[in-house]
């Protein structure tokens, strides 16, 4: 098996490995919690929570029609997904963009399988202090803040030098 070959097999395992541990952790939470319940796990810092959030990251547009939200975000992910798989396909990256690419991926068909089933997403995850909550999330959105942060640091790390060549650390 060549080079190029193992690392699509790698980016395919951690893709797998994210959206399973995704909709293992989501089924978990539908199956032993209440929706809008909160169990302490460390008073004062971490609750686990069951919300169905209707909208994007922090809840926004949860307000719009029900038909318009699905249909943006669906259609967003699907878009995403689409650009996703062709940055990977038509150019060549380092292995930090390619892993980013996977937990990218991971994220956005975790999140877009809650919507397809549900029409909306299972957050379960309250990191807290004192009266500051963060909003609610889940592993699928924790991967794709951890991909984005990945594909960003390439972007940083990578510089050209003054005769045109580029300098990757």
């Amino acid at each position: 098996m060549d080079n190029l070959k193992v690392t699509h097999a790698r980016v395919l395992a951690i893709f797998s490995l994210i959206l399973i541990l995704d909709q293992l952790t989501k089924y978990l939470i539908r199956s032993f919690m209440s929706p809008n319940t909160s169990l302490s796990i460390i008073s004062g810092f971490f609750n686990m929570v069951y919300i169905m959030n209707k909208g994007g990251a922090f809840g926004l547009f949860s307000s719009l029609n029900p038909l318009l939200r699905a249909t943006v975000f669906i259609g967003f992910s699907l878009v995403a997904i689409l650009a996703l798989l062709i940055i990977y396909w038509k150019s060549s990256h380092t292995c930090l963009t390619r892993l980013g690419i996977a937990f990218l991926m991971g994220g956005a068909i975790g999140n877009l399988m809650d919507r397809l089933r549900w029409g909306m997403v299972v957050d379960f995850l309250d990191f807290y202090i004192g009266r500051y909550h963060w909003p609610a999330f889940n592993v699928a959105d924790m991967a794709i803040c951890i991909g984005l942060g990945l594909v960003f640091l390439e972007l940083l790390v990578i510089r050209d030098d003054p005769s045109g060549n580029e300098i990757k650390h």
